[in-house]
Order: C-alpha cells, then sequence, then structure tokens
C-alpha cells in the first residue's frame, strides 16, 4: 500500500488548488490533517446570538445575529448611496454598512427578522462598531425544505454552529464547508496516546475527539473532543521534552566537585551578610547538579533583586575551585559590563589572580565583548585559552569560533529569552564535554509555562528578597480622569530629589521615528479610551523636554534609549550612578539589571502601553537602596477599562509569579510563550497554559515514565507520527530554545 496516510494528503487533493491556495498563504495550513487540527475558536447556537457586546476592535470577527432594520442612505452631495442594516443580539446592536453597486444583494437578503452569519473587521465610526462590508451567510431555517440545502450548509442542521478562526479571505464558513469535505479522513487519524493512558483517564478516541470538536450535537460533546484534544497536546510536547531530557542525561560531563578551603570558601567568608535560606537552598540544588557526570541543566527564576546573580557567582566559583572555566553570557554590552563590574567588586582581591590555583585562592575575571579594542580583546583571549582566567563574562562575542577555553566547564546564560539555540549549542561544543548549564530569568515563569517552555531544564526559584531591599509602593495616576494627581506625581518626584535622591521616568516610545501622520483630518469626537488608544504613545525625547521647562524645572534632566551610541549610554549611565543626574528619561532599555540604589521614585508614562510582568521588571529598577521606593504608573486610560484593572493588579503586589499569572489569563495563549517560540503557537491550539495545570503536569509525569520505558518510541507509532510532526523545522527550535 503506498498511498499517502489520509492525513499527510495535501489539501490541494482533497479541496482544489484555489482553497487550498488561501488556506496555506493565510491560514499555514497544508494537509488534511492541518485542517483537522483547525480547530473552531468557539460555537454559537443556533437559538441564541453572538454577544456583540464583547467584539474585539481591529479583528476578524464572525458574529451571529439577527437584522433589526435596513434602510438605504444618500451620501451628502448626492453622490452615490450606501446600505445601513442595523443587527442585534439581545446584548448590543452592531450596524453594517454596504457602499456603491454593492448593496442590492445584501438589501434584498437581510430583510429584517434575518438571522444569518456576519463575518468582517470591526471598526468605531462616529463612536459606534461597525463592520463595513461584511461577507455574510444567511442562517434559513426553512431552506432545508426548500431544497436549497447547499445555501444552508446541510451539516449545520445542528444546534451549534463552529465558528472557526477565520481570515478576511476565507470566512468562518467557508471553512466549514472544507472541513466538512475532509472530515471522513478523520477515521484514520493514529493514536498519540498509549491506550493504557487514554483508557485510565477515560478520554475518547481521537478519530471520535476530531468528529465531535468539528461537529458537536451537544455541549457534552465539545467538552468530551476538548478534553481529549489538551491531553494530545500536553502529552506529545512533554514526551519531546522528556525525550531531550533523556538525551541529554546520557551525555558525559566533567563533575566539578569544590576543593574544600578553596576560593569559594574565601569568597564566602569575606561576604558581609549572610546569604538568604532561599540562596542556600538553590546553591545546594546547583552544587548537586556540578557534582553528577552528566550536564547539569537547570533553570534559575528570581525575582527581581532576589541574589541569582550571587548565587550564579558562587557557582562559577565552585567550578573554578574544582579545575574548570565558567563563562557569563550576557545579552546586552551594557548588562556585561554591569555583570563584570558587580562581579570583580564582589571578588575583590579574589578576582586578582595569576593562574588557576596560582596565588592562593584567586583567579582572573576577564570581560569580552563585540566592541573591545584589538589589544584588550587579544590579551582576553590568551587568558581563557591558557585557563589564567577562572571566569569570564561577555557577550554573544563568547560564542565566535575564534574563543578557545582551557576547560569550560559551566556555562551560566542570564535572561535567556533573549538567546537563540543556536549560540547556546555553539557555546557548549567549546567544552571538552559538554558544559553544565545554569540559565538565569528575572522574569517570573509560572510553573506550567516553565514545564512547557523550559521542559528540558530542572527549575529553581528564588522567591525571598535578600536583607536591605525596601519595599515598593506603587500607585496608579489616572491622568485623564484626575489632572492633579499628574502634577502631584511630579512634586513628589521633587521631594525625593531635594531628600537627595533620583527619578527615572520612563516612556513607551524615543520620539526621534518619523511623525507618522499626527494631524488627524477633520477630527471626529471619539470617547476617552479611543482618544487614548489612539494618541501616539508618550515619547522620551519630548516628555524631557517639557519636564525640564515645566514641572521639573531646575533639575538636571537626561535622557537614555535604546539609539543612542552604546559610548553615551554608557556616559549617562555613569553620571545618573554616580548620583550627577537628578532625573533619567528613559525607555525600557533600564528594564533588566540597571542597579542604583540611589534611585528611590519612577514615574511610567502611558503605563497601560506595557505588559504587566515589563512593568513589574522595571518597578524592581528603584527600593534597591535602603530607601523606601515608589512607583507611579501614569494612564489616561478610563477607570472601568481592562488596562486600568492591569495597572491595578500591578500595584496591588509585589509578587512576580502572582502577575506573570494574572499577566498569561489577560493576554491571549498565543503570546504567551513570547514571540520567539512560532512553533508553539502551531503545537497549542487547544491548551490554556495556566487554566490546564494539572493536565500540563501530569502529562509531563505519564511523559517521562513512557520515555524512560521506550526512549525510541517504537511500540508507539501513533506518538512517533505526533512526535514528527510538532519537531518540523520551527518547532525543533523552539523546543531548543529553553
Amino acid at each position: 500500500m503506498n498511498s499517502v496516510p489520509a492525513l499527510e494528503e495535501p489539501l490541494k487533493k482533497a479541496l482544489g488548488p484555489a482553497t487550498a491556495k488561501v488556506m496555506a498563504e493565510h491560514l499555514d495550513l497544508h494537509t488534511v490533517g492541518d485542517l483537522l487540527h483547525h480547530y473552531p475558536r468557539r460555537y454559537a447556537e443556533r437559538g441564541e446570538l453572538t454577544r456583540l457586546a464583547d467584539l474585539p476592535l481591529d479583528e476578524h470577527v464572525t458574529v451571529v445575529a439577527q437584522v433589526a432594520s435596513a434602510r438605504i442612505l444618500k451620501f451628502s452631495g448626492g453622490t452615490g448611496q450606501r446600505l445601513e442594516v442595523t443587527i442585534t443580539d439581545g446584548s448590543g446592536q452592531l450596524q453594517l454598512v454596504f457602499f456603491g453597486r454593492g448593496i442590492h444583494k445584501p438589501h434584498k437578503d437581510l430583510l429584517p427578522g434575518t438571522r444569518a452569519m456576519f463575518a468582517g473587521k470591526a471598526s468605531v465610526f462616529n463612536r459606534k462598531m461597525q463592520l463595513a462590508h461584511p461577507a455574510y451567510e444567511l442562517l434559513r431555517a426553512d431552506a432545508l425544505d426548500a431544497g436549497e440545502a447547499d445555501e444552508a450548509i446541510g451539516s449545520w442542521a445542528g444546534a451549534l454552529i463552529p465558528i472557526y478562526p477565520a481570515t478576511a479571505k476565507l470566512e468562518s464558513w467557508k471553512i466549514a464547508k472544507a472541513v466538512d469535505m475532509v472530515l471522513p479522513s478523520a477515521q484514520e487519524a493514529l493514536e498519540p496516546l498509549p491506550d493504557s493512558l487514554r483508557e485510565g483517564r477515560g478520554l475518547v478516541p481521537l478519530p471520535e475527539a476530531l468528529l465531535k470538536v468539528h461537529r458537536p450535537q451537544t455541549k457534552a460533546d465539545i467538552a468530551d473532543a476538548r478534553a481529549r484534544l489538551k491531553w494530545d497536546e500536553a502529552f506529545v510536547l512533554q514526551v519531546a521534552l522528556a525525550r531531550r531530557r533523556f538525551a541529554d542525561a546520557q551525555l558525559p560531563a566533567v563533575a566539578r566537585v569544590p576543593r574544600p578551603e578553596g576560593l569559594l570558601t574565601a569568597f564566602d567568608a569575606k561576604l558581609p551578610f549572610t546569604l538568604t535560606d532561599g540562596q542556600q537552598k538553590v546553591s545546594k540544588e546547583i552544587f548537586d547538579g556540578l557534582a553528577t557526570e552528566h550536564p547539569m541543566h537547570r533553570l534559575l527564576q528570581g525575582e527581581v533583586g532576589s541574589g541569582k546573580t550571587m548565587v550564579a557567582l558562587r557557582a562559577m566559583l565552585a567550578v573554578v575551585d574544582a579545575g574548570g572555566q565558567a563563562a557569563m553570557l550576557a545579552p546586552t554590552e551594557v548588562l556585561a559590563q554591569q555583570h563584570h563590574r558587580s562581579i570583580t567588586e564582589m571578588m575583590g582581591e579574589l578576582a586578582e589572580g595569576g593562574m588557576l590555583g596560582g596565588s592562593e585562592h584567586s583567579t582572573k575575571v576577564v570581560l569580552l565583548t563585540g566592541s573591545m579594542g584589538v589589544a584588550a580583546r587579544r590579551q582576553a583571549l590568551l587568558e581563557l585559552v591558557t585557563g589564567d582566567a577562572g571566569i569570564v563574562i561577555g557577550t554573544h562575542a563568547l560564542i565566535e569560533d575564534k574563543v578557545q577555553f582551557h576547560d569550560l566547564g559551566l556555562v551560566v546564560v542570564d535572561e535567556q529569552h533573549r538567546f537563540g539555540v543556536e549560540q547556546r549549542d555553539a557555546l557548549r561544543g567549546k567544552g571538552k564535554q559538554p558544559p553544565h548549564l545554569l540559565v538565569m530569568t528575572a522574569t517570573p515563569i509560572p510553573r506550567t509555562v516553565a514545564m512547557t517552555v523550559f521542559g528540558d531544564l530542572e527549575t529553581s526559584v528564588l522567591d525571598q528578597l535578600p536583607a536591605g531591599r525596601s519595599p515598593i509602593a506603587t500607585h496608579v495616576v489616572p491622568a485623564a480622569d484626575k489632572p492633579h494627581f499628574l502634577a502631584r506625581a511630579w512634586e513628589r518626584v521633587r521631594e525625593e530629589v531635594e531628600n537627595g535622591h533620583q527619578a527615572y521616568v520612563v516612556c513607551p516610545r524615543i520620539g526621534d521615528e518619523e511623525e507618522q501622520g499626527k494631524k488627524g483630518k477633520g477630527a471626529k469626537k471619539e470617547s476617552a479610551e479611543d482618544a487614548a488608544e489612539k494618541r501616539p504613545p508618550l515619547a522620551v525625547l519630548d516628555v524631557a523636554e517639557e519636564l525640564a521647562h515645566g514641572a521639573l524645572r531646575g533639575l538636571k534632566v537626561e535622557v537614555l534609549h535604546g539609539r543612542m551610541q552604546p559610548d553615551d549610554k554608557d556616559a549617562v549611565m555613569r553620571r545618573f550612578a554616580a548620583g550627577e543626574t537628578d532625573v533619567l528619561v528613559a525607555t525600557t532599555v533600564i528594564e533588566v539589571g540597571v542597579n542604583v540604589p540611589n534611585a528611590t521614585a519612577m514615574v511610567i508614562m502611558d503605563a497601560d502601553r506595557f505588559g504587566v510582568s515589563q512593568l513589574h521588571q522595571l518597578r524592581g529598577r528603584v527600593g534597591r537602596g535602603s530607601a523606601a521606593g515608589l512607583c507611579l504608573l501614569v494612564s489616561e486610560m478610563p477607570e472601568a477599562s481592562p488596562a486600568r484593572a492591569r495597572l491595578g493588579a500591578v500595584a496591588a503586589t509585589l509578587d512576580g509569579f502572582e502577575l506573570s499569572r494574572i499577566d498569561l489569563e489577560q493576554r491571549r495563549e498565543g503570546d504567551v510563550l513570547g514571540q520567539a517560540q512560532s512553533g508553539v503557537r502551531s503545537s497549542l491550539r487547544m491548551l490554556a497554559v495556566i487554566e490546564d495545570e494539572e493536565i500540563i503536569a501530569e502529562a509531563r509525569q505519564e511523559a517521562t515514565a513512557v520515555v524512560a520505558a521506550d526512549p525510541d518510541l517504537e511500540h508507539l507509532p501513533g506518538l512517533r507520527t505526533a512526535l514528527d510532526a510538532l519537531l518540523d523545522e520551527e518547532r525543533e527550535q523552539y523546543l531548543d530554545k529553553g
């Protein structure tokens, strides 16, 4: 039998070239299997209508509603006419407009009382929601009797109408017709779940799940299908990750056990404070990992300022004690320089060694970045290859071919989400055997996201702040509702400066971009929310100038943003750190790693334009010293808006893990795993990383057991097929990127 398996058949054959082309280009669907896994986003009930009150703006939407009225209007000036149709669903009304020659057919079709599906892009015109020229499909209860089965789509006689994720080029009901054509192939879908697992959890077989998700008769059908399809997604993904962990565990590595009374002991002895319980617990987990003969792969998550760098440094010193070298990768030169500065300061004379283990307990700490001078770079490379330098800190310049290590034992990667897999693997290849790996992130990641995105790493969490950190008070400043609050915010900044402290003002934009048609034509009346949404985000250069001549006149105000030359950036940061600048107006370049303990206040302009986790990161820049921190979130969004609710959540808690959950619940599933993981979009269709916490945790256990028993999955051909589908090129990278 040499025919292609049913689900791998190209859509071109199944549906014809025209439809297949649109599906490939706009929905990234290429085979029958792809289309069968393009699930309805939701279901409209034939008797009930879609909630018009909740329509998202500027998105392609499909609604089921009833025509309330339709009228033809002439344009003023008498040129041409338009058809305005009002549709209703009980929760609200929506205006449809048709222009020009295209008005005759809808005028005939859309009689008051008619029910139909409408699809188009929701926009606001004269403060009302409208769909311009929507496509529509009539839902005629009586059409079937009249022999017009084609028009009413036979299979939709059921009560539940599937609404598919659609595009302007392909409406939901056209996708539904295409699904009807390929649905019989679902019978041949291979089972990825082991029978014992499926039966043990009472999950329906895959062919049945596909049938029920696309053409449910009842709500129970939908629930059965979703439960089953979620398990597939969680399980296949976790098997892929478990296989990576299994493969990694087979690799050899040099066990690095610190020698007693060495560099680490000397370092600990001169620490001016004791480590927190959290730091001690996590350090022990890391040292246990370093002592094994397989490469440790550990993710260290820590709140902003929980002392991750200290934990990482102690791990690096342990490896140097054990005769190896440690490399720390930072995402930017500014951060690499900062780590280098703070690590050499923490180590003091211990960082001034001659040879590895040469002078009593010390080593060299070198910096390696792309912008170093030739001589300094040559010297650094020499110290790495001879082993004089036990610790190297750098940007991805560390990964270049020219960089050779004497004996690389540990790689520490800071802010992992900015590093690609190729870079990580290139660095791994520098060791005689794979080095141990410690990945650090200051973005708190809920447990299940960690299991999904970093599923091939073991996780350690630092969640208590070291002593000496001050509390941060956060308040929302509603600039539009209460302008006097904003005036008071600037007074507070002035008071902080008068008390000898400094402040940040953060803006979403730099301000030297091309002006994009700022002057609107004939401005319409809009709601406050529209106005706040439509106005370009506030810019660093404008705000800095305004403050210097207005509310903060007389204070020393400087700007910092990503488009400045590296040397200028450094100079600005140095002046700010030295206390020569009172107020730094900046973009989010200060989000990660900037440490100025004397800065106590931060004002974030247009705070609603930032994500929850980002606001939390930014806020972590103040309150780093002995004085309490203050963070003011300025927004013009109206009080009842979701944007304001988000800001309220940030103001209400300093717990980053709690905030990251809120963040994920508010955002769409597709953004959760970050833009970098393009593959996850394609693999997680049903699974909601936060809601389905239990499934993911259970799937991880099951997957680990399955892989341990049968690493090559010889007895599970269906699972192998599902894995191959998951692990095509882009997804392979996504999984590697842990």
